[in-house]
Protein backbone atom coordinates (compact mmCIF):
# COMPACT_ATOMS: atom_id res chain seq x y z
CA UNK A 1 0.00 0.00 0.00
CA UNK A 2 2.27 2.93 -1.27
CA UNK A 3 1.83 6.00 -3.18
CA UNK A 4 3.22 6.64 -6.44
CA UNK A 5 6.86 6.01 -6.54
CA UNK A 6 7.50 8.66 -8.35
CA UNK A 7 6.15 11.35 -5.51
CA UNK A 8 9.90 11.51 -4.02
CA UNK A 9 9.21 14.80 -2.72
CA UNK A 10 5.94 15.97 -1.09
CA UNK A 11 4.22 19.22 0.25
CA UNK A 12 1.46 19.30 2.42
CA UNK A 13 -0.62 22.19 3.50
CA UNK A 14 -2.28 21.32 6.51
CA UNK A 15 -0.09 18.73 7.68
CA UNK A 16 0.21 19.69 11.25
CA UNK A 17 -3.52 19.24 11.50
CA UNK A 18 -5.19 16.01 12.53
CA UNK A 19 -5.48 13.85 9.40
CA UNK A 20 -2.39 15.81 7.71
CA UNK A 21 -0.09 14.68 10.67
CA UNK A 22 -1.20 11.26 10.38
CA UNK A 23 0.09 11.90 6.49
CA UNK A 24 3.07 13.26 7.70
CA UNK A 25 3.36 10.16 10.05
CA UNK A 26 3.09 7.61 6.95
CA UNK A 27 4.95 9.35 4.05
CA UNK A 28 8.04 9.82 6.62
CA UNK A 29 8.07 6.33 7.71
CA UNK A 30 7.85 5.14 3.68
CA UNK A 31 11.33 7.56 3.31
CA UNK A 32 9.71 10.43 1.59
CA UNK A 33 10.82 14.00 1.28
CA UNK A 34 8.20 15.67 3.43
CA UNK A 35 7.71 19.69 3.59
CA UNK A 36 4.34 20.74 5.64
CA UNK A 37 3.26 24.28 4.94
CA UNK A 38 0.84 25.17 8.14
CA UNK A 39 -0.08 28.14 9.70
CA UNK A 40 -0.95 26.70 12.84
CA UNK A 41 -4.32 27.80 13.39
CA UNK A 42 -5.84 24.64 14.33
CA UNK A 43 -2.71 22.49 13.98
CA UNK A 44 -0.02 22.09 16.22
CA UNK A 45 4.18 21.07 16.26
CA UNK A 46 3.50 18.83 18.65
CA UNK A 47 1.56 16.37 16.05
CA UNK A 48 4.89 16.89 14.01
CA UNK A 49 7.34 16.04 17.06
CA UNK A 50 8.83 12.68 16.29
CA UNK A 51 9.82 14.20 12.53
CA UNK A 52 11.10 17.69 13.52
CA UNK A 53 14.57 16.59 13.38
CA UNK A 54 14.34 14.16 10.54
CA UNK A 55 16.49 14.93 7.55
CA UNK A 56 13.58 13.86 5.43
CA UNK A 57 11.37 16.04 6.97
CA UNK A 58 11.12 19.96 6.95
CA UNK A 59 8.40 22.36 8.58
CA UNK A 60 7.49 26.17 7.45
CA UNK A 61 4.88 28.12 9.35
CA UNK A 62 3.06 29.68 6.50
CA UNK A 63 -0.44 31.05 5.17
CA UNK A 64 -1.71 30.09 2.16
CA UNK A 65 -3.17 33.37 2.21
CA UNK A 66 0.47 34.94 1.13
CA UNK A 67 1.29 33.27 -1.95
CA UNK A 68 4.84 34.53 -1.74
CA UNK A 69 5.43 32.45 0.99
CA UNK A 70 4.19 29.34 -0.64
CA UNK A 71 6.14 29.72 -3.61
CA UNK A 72 9.74 30.07 -1.85
CA UNK A 73 8.48 26.53 -0.39
CA UNK A 74 6.75 24.33 -3.09
CA UNK A 75 9.82 24.67 -5.56
CA UNK A 76 10.88 21.15 -6.54
CA UNK A 77 8.48 19.13 -5.31
CA UNK A 78 6.26 16.99 -7.44
CA UNK A 79 3.07 16.22 -5.28
CA UNK A 80 1.37 18.27 -2.73
CA UNK A 81 -1.67 17.27 -0.90
CA UNK A 82 -3.67 20.28 0.53
CA UNK A 83 -5.25 19.11 3.51
CA UNK A 84 -5.45 22.93 5.12
CA UNK A 85 -8.62 24.11 5.80
CA UNK A 86 -11.30 25.77 8.18
CA UNK A 87 -13.00 22.66 9.64
CA UNK A 88 -15.75 23.69 11.58
CA UNK A 89 -18.45 23.19 9.45
CA UNK A 90 -20.98 25.38 12.43
CA UNK A 91 -18.42 28.57 11.86
CA UNK A 92 -20.26 29.11 8.53
CA UNK A 93 -23.31 30.02 9.38
CA UNK A 94 -21.98 33.21 11.59
CA UNK A 95 -19.21 33.94 9.62
CA UNK A 96 -19.44 32.34 5.75
CA UNK A 97 -16.00 34.57 5.03
CA UNK A 98 -14.05 32.56 7.22
CA UNK A 99 -14.56 29.19 5.21
CA UNK A 100 -14.13 31.31 2.02
CA UNK A 101 -10.87 32.86 2.61
CA UNK A 102 -9.76 29.54 4.34
CA UNK A 103 -11.16 27.24 1.75
CA UNK A 104 -12.03 28.91 -1.67
CA UNK A 105 -8.85 31.60 -1.68
CA UNK A 106 -6.88 29.35 0.16
CA UNK A 107 -7.02 26.94 -2.24
CA UNK A 108 -6.98 29.35 -5.41
CA UNK A 109 -3.76 30.67 -4.28
CA UNK A 110 -2.49 27.49 -4.10
CA UNK A 111 -3.12 26.67 -7.39
CA UNK A 112 -2.14 29.85 -9.23
CA UNK A 113 1.34 28.60 -7.64
CA UNK A 114 1.11 25.39 -8.93
CA UNK A 115 0.59 26.57 -12.38
CA UNK A 116 3.77 29.02 -11.82
CA UNK A 117 6.19 26.79 -10.55
CA UNK A 118 5.27 24.13 -13.21
CA UNK A 119 6.60 21.52 -10.99
CA UNK A 120 3.61 19.88 -9.80
CA UNK A 121 2.74 16.72 -11.28
CA UNK A 122 -0.11 15.08 -8.92
CA UNK A 123 -2.29 17.22 -6.75
CA UNK A 124 -4.53 15.48 -4.02
CA UNK A 125 -7.19 17.42 -2.06
CA UNK A 126 -9.53 16.46 0.93
CA UNK A 127 -12.77 17.11 0.27
CA UNK A 128 -15.78 16.19 2.20
CA UNK A 129 -19.62 14.45 2.31
CA UNK A 130 -20.78 17.55 2.80
CA UNK A 131 -20.73 18.61 -0.84
CA UNK A 132 -23.41 16.03 -1.63
CA UNK A 133 -25.66 18.15 0.96
CA UNK A 134 -28.97 16.17 1.72
CA UNK A 135 -28.49 13.50 -0.92
CA UNK A 136 -31.72 11.55 -1.79
CA UNK A 137 -29.49 8.32 -2.13
CA UNK A 138 -28.22 6.63 0.69
CA UNK A 139 -25.01 5.22 0.14
CA UNK A 140 -24.26 8.56 -2.02
CA UNK A 141 -21.96 7.60 -5.03
CA UNK A 142 -19.33 9.54 -6.72
CA UNK A 143 -21.82 10.69 -9.56
CA UNK A 144 -24.84 11.71 -7.39
CA UNK A 145 -26.16 14.86 -8.86
CA UNK A 146 -26.86 17.87 -8.53
CA UNK A 147 -25.06 18.62 -5.71
CA UNK A 148 -26.11 20.83 -3.60
CA UNK A 149 -24.78 21.80 -0.38
CA UNK A 150 -26.21 22.90 2.63
CA UNK A 151 -23.53 24.54 4.69
CA UNK A 152 -20.80 27.77 3.33
CA UNK A 153 -18.46 24.65 4.55
CA UNK A 154 -20.07 22.49 1.95
CA UNK A 155 -20.16 25.03 -0.75
CA UNK A 156 -16.40 26.28 0.03
CA UNK A 157 -15.10 22.51 -0.55
CA UNK A 158 -17.15 22.49 -3.79
CA UNK A 159 -16.16 25.37 -4.90
CA UNK A 160 -12.25 24.25 -4.43
CA UNK A 161 -13.07 20.87 -6.31
CA UNK A 162 -14.23 22.67 -8.92
CA UNK A 163 -11.05 24.87 -9.39
CA UNK A 164 -8.85 21.86 -9.14
CA UNK A 165 -10.58 20.36 -11.75
CA UNK A 166 -10.26 23.59 -13.98
CA UNK A 167 -6.49 23.85 -13.24
CA UNK A 168 -5.54 20.28 -13.44
CA UNK A 169 -7.27 19.92 -17.15
CA UNK A 170 -5.57 23.57 -18.03
CA UNK A 171 -2.49 23.30 -17.13
CA UNK A 172 -1.67 19.74 -17.12
CA UNK A 173 -1.27 18.04 -13.53
CA UNK A 174 -3.48 15.16 -11.85
CA UNK A 175 -5.26 15.23 -9.33
CA UNK A 176 -7.18 12.89 -7.20
CA UNK A 177 -10.44 14.41 -4.78
CA UNK A 178 -11.37 12.39 -1.87
CA UNK A 179 -14.57 13.18 -0.25
CA UNK A 180 -14.41 12.35 3.49
CA UNK A 181 -17.13 11.12 5.88
CA UNK A 182 -16.32 12.02 9.49
CA UNK A 183 -12.92 10.85 10.27
CA UNK A 184 -12.19 9.94 13.48
CA UNK A 185 -8.94 9.43 15.84
CA UNK A 186 -5.81 10.86 17.80
CA UNK A 187 -5.09 14.23 17.48
CA UNK A 188 -8.37 15.30 16.44
CA UNK A 189 -9.49 19.02 17.85
CA UNK A 190 -13.26 19.38 16.58
CA UNK A 191 -16.22 17.06 16.21
CA UNK A 192 -18.55 15.42 17.73
CA UNK A 193 -16.39 13.24 20.00
CA UNK A 194 -14.17 16.29 20.96
CA UNK A 195 -17.00 18.27 21.86
CA UNK A 196 -18.45 15.40 24.40
CA UNK A 197 -15.11 14.31 26.23
CA UNK A 198 -14.75 18.05 27.13
CA UNK A 199 -18.39 18.74 28.02
CA UNK A 200 -18.52 16.03 30.20
CA UNK A 201 -14.99 16.73 31.64
CA UNK A 202 -16.76 20.05 32.40
CA UNK A 203 -19.89 18.50 34.13
CA UNK A 204 -19.97 14.62 34.21
CA UNK A 205 -23.73 14.42 35.36
CA UNK A 206 -24.86 16.61 32.21
CA UNK A 207 -24.26 16.51 28.58
CA UNK A 208 -25.48 18.52 26.08
CA UNK A 209 -26.05 17.04 22.43
CA UNK A 210 -26.75 19.51 19.96
CA UNK A 211 -29.73 18.90 17.83
CA UNK A 212 -32.38 15.62 18.56
CA UNK A 213 -29.54 12.80 18.86
CA UNK A 214 -31.21 11.06 16.11
CA UNK A 215 -28.54 12.06 13.35
CA UNK A 216 -27.02 9.08 11.27
CA UNK A 217 -23.53 9.46 9.89
CA UNK A 218 -20.34 7.53 8.77
CA UNK A 219 -17.39 7.61 11.20
CA UNK A 220 -13.93 6.65 9.77
CA UNK A 221 -10.53 6.14 11.82
CA UNK A 222 -7.97 8.12 10.32
CA UNK A 223 -5.77 4.85 9.87
CA UNK A 224 -8.38 3.22 7.18
CA UNK A 225 -8.39 7.34 6.01
CA UNK A 226 -4.91 7.42 5.31
CA UNK A 227 -5.00 3.84 3.50
CA UNK A 228 -7.73 5.12 1.73
CA UNK A 229 -5.19 8.38 0.23
CA UNK A 230 -2.33 5.95 -0.66
CA UNK A 231 -4.27 3.54 -2.56
CA UNK A 232 -6.39 5.98 -4.40
CA UNK A 233 -3.19 7.55 -5.65
CA UNK A 234 -2.46 4.28 -7.37
CA UNK A 235 -5.99 4.42 -9.69
CA UNK A 236 -5.48 4.78 -13.20
CA UNK A 237 -4.59 8.14 -14.84
CA UNK A 238 -7.37 10.38 -15.28
CA UNK A 239 -6.69 13.63 -15.46
CA UNK A 240 -9.04 14.27 -12.47
CA UNK A 241 -10.45 11.43 -10.49
CA UNK A 242 -13.06 11.65 -7.15
CA UNK A 243 -13.24 9.10 -4.28
CA UNK A 244 -15.41 8.87 -1.62
CA UNK A 245 -13.81 7.32 1.79
CA UNK A 246 -15.78 6.25 4.54
CA UNK A 247 -16.72 3.29 6.72
CA UNK A 248 -19.71 1.11 5.41
CA UNK A 249 -22.32 1.64 7.82
CA UNK A 250 -23.77 4.26 10.02
CA UNK A 251 -24.02 5.51 13.76
CA UNK A 252 -26.30 7.36 15.46
CA UNK A 253 -25.20 10.86 18.08
CA UNK A 254 -26.91 9.21 20.95
CA UNK A 255 -24.88 6.26 20.57
CA UNK A 256 -21.75 8.10 20.18
CA UNK A 257 -22.64 10.11 23.59
CA UNK A 258 -23.04 6.15 25.35
CA UNK A 259 -19.89 4.99 24.03
CA UNK A 260 -18.08 8.30 25.06
CA UNK A 261 -20.01 8.07 28.49
CA UNK A 262 -18.56 4.22 29.32
CA UNK A 263 -15.36 4.69 27.99
CA UNK A 264 -14.95 7.66 30.84
CA UNK A 265 -16.85 5.49 33.32
CA UNK A 266 -19.54 7.74 33.97
CA UNK A 267 -22.93 6.36 34.97
CA UNK A 268 -26.75 8.39 35.22
CA UNK A 269 -25.46 10.89 32.69
CA UNK A 270 -28.36 13.61 32.19
CA UNK A 271 -28.37 13.95 28.21
CA UNK A 272 -30.33 17.64 26.97
CA UNK A 273 -31.07 17.39 23.75
CA UNK A 274 -30.82 21.17 22.36
CA UNK A 275 -34.09 20.19 19.77
CA UNK A 276 -31.72 21.89 17.11
CA UNK A 277 -33.09 23.23 13.67
CA UNK A 278 -34.63 22.07 10.65
CA UNK A 279 -36.37 18.93 11.46
CA UNK A 280 -33.58 18.07 14.86
CA UNK A 281 -30.28 19.10 12.87
CA UNK A 282 -27.48 19.80 15.22
CA UNK A 283 -27.47 23.38 13.46
CA UNK A 284 -28.15 25.08 10.61
CA UNK A 285 -26.02 23.45 7.70
CA UNK A 286 -25.83 20.33 9.34
CA UNK A 287 -26.30 17.04 7.31
CA UNK A 288 -28.53 14.60 9.30
CA UNK A 289 -27.86 12.06 7.49
CA UNK A 290 -24.84 10.80 6.29
CA UNK A 291 -23.86 6.98 4.30
CA UNK A 292 -21.39 7.51 1.53
CA UNK A 293 -20.91 4.56 -1.01
CA UNK A 294 -16.92 3.32 -1.14
CA UNK A 295 -17.13 0.44 -3.61
CA UNK A 296 -14.81 3.07 -6.47
CA UNK A 297 -12.12 2.33 -3.55
CA UNK A 298 -13.05 -1.00 -2.50
CA UNK A 299 -12.95 -2.05 -5.99
CA UNK A 300 -8.73 -1.15 -6.16
CA UNK A 301 -8.63 -3.25 -2.85
CA UNK A 302 -8.83 -0.79 0.24
CA UNK A 303 -11.30 -1.99 2.62
CA UNK A 304 -12.25 -0.19 6.23
CA UNK A 305 -10.35 -1.75 8.95
CA UNK A 306 -12.94 -0.52 11.38
CA UNK A 307 -17.00 0.06 10.95
CA UNK A 308 -18.43 3.15 12.53
CA UNK A 309 -18.90 1.82 16.09
CA UNK A 310 -15.37 0.08 16.29
CA UNK A 311 -13.81 3.76 14.88
CA UNK A 312 -15.54 5.79 17.53
CA UNK A 313 -14.75 3.07 19.77
CA UNK A 314 -11.14 3.46 19.28
CA UNK A 315 -10.71 7.16 18.81
CA UNK A 316 -12.25 7.90 22.45
CA UNK A 317 -9.92 5.68 23.57
CA UNK A 318 -6.90 7.35 22.00
CA UNK A 319 -7.95 10.60 23.31
CA UNK A 320 -8.62 9.87 26.41
CA UNK A 321 -5.24 7.67 26.80
CA UNK A 322 -3.71 10.58 25.38
CA UNK A 323 -4.82 13.37 27.84
CA UNK A 324 -4.70 11.24 31.12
Amino acid sequence: MSPSQDLERVFITGGAGFIGSHLVDRLCEMGKDVIVFDNLSSGTTENLKKWLDAPNFKFIRGDLLSPKEVIKSINGCDAVFHLAANPEVRVGSENPRIHYEQNVLATFNLLEVIRKVGCVKTFVFTSSSTVYGDAEIIPTPEDYAPLKPISTYGASKLAAEALISAYANTYSFNATIYRLANIVGLRSQHGVIHDFIKKLRENPKRLEILGDGTQTKSYLHVEDCINAILIGLEAGNERVRIFNVGSEDQIVVREIADIVCAKMGLKNVQYVFTGGVDGGRGWKGDVKVMLLSVEKLENLGWKPRLNSRQAVENAVSEILNATI
